[in-house]
């Protein structure tokens, strides 16, 4: 019985510094690619990860949604909704998952329904580019809300979760 628990004290140690090897060289221990949402009203994206590279370009605008591609000790390479790639340092980003609604169309507009459904009622329609706190994803709908709406959006029409992605 001793031997049992000495046994099972180890494993359970192994277990508990996962997380602190994983914080030692830096990464997150996260899945690579995931979706994250920036922290800061301005963060530089820069060439590459450390702070010596130049600044590629900064966001202005805090909760956007971003790709994390790559991880480089505490440095995460992010691919925005339009595609450009760089490197942020890890604390301007969020595991708050956010959504853009459609931001590749121009002149549409996506409707916002009631229930998780194509046949569910349009409470709202919504601009290309409209920024949401994903609620929830079935895989095929997602409820997202900001200022003024709450409602559901077809997942294919969001940039910030992944095609048939599930979460509560």
């Amino acid at each position: 019985m001793k031997s049992f628990l000495l046994g099972a004290l180890f494993v359970t140690g192994l277990f508990a510094l996962a997380p602190a090897e994983a914080a030692q060289d830096g990464t997150s221990g996260l899945p690579v690619p995931r979706f994250s949402s920036l922290k800061a009203d301005t963060v530089n994206v820069r060439n590459g990860p450390n702070k010596d590279h130049d600044v590629a370009w900064v966001f202005h605008r805090a909760g956007l949604p971003v790709e994390v591609t790559a991880e480089f000790e505490t440095w995460r390479r992010i691919r925005d909704a339009d595609g450009a790639e760089g490197w942020v340092y890890h604390s301007l980003l969020s595991l708050r998952r956010t959504a853009l609604v459609a931001p590749w169309q121009k002149g549409e507009t996506v409707p916002l329904r009631n229930g998780p459904s194509p046949e569910a009622a349009v409470v709202a329609k919504l601009e290309p580019g409209v920024l949401g706190v994903v609620k929830a994803c079935d895989g095929k709908f997602c409820r997202i809300s900001g200022e003024s709406f709450d409602g559901y959006v077809a997942q294919s029409l969001l940039f910030g979760v992944y095609p048939n992605e599930k979460m509560e």
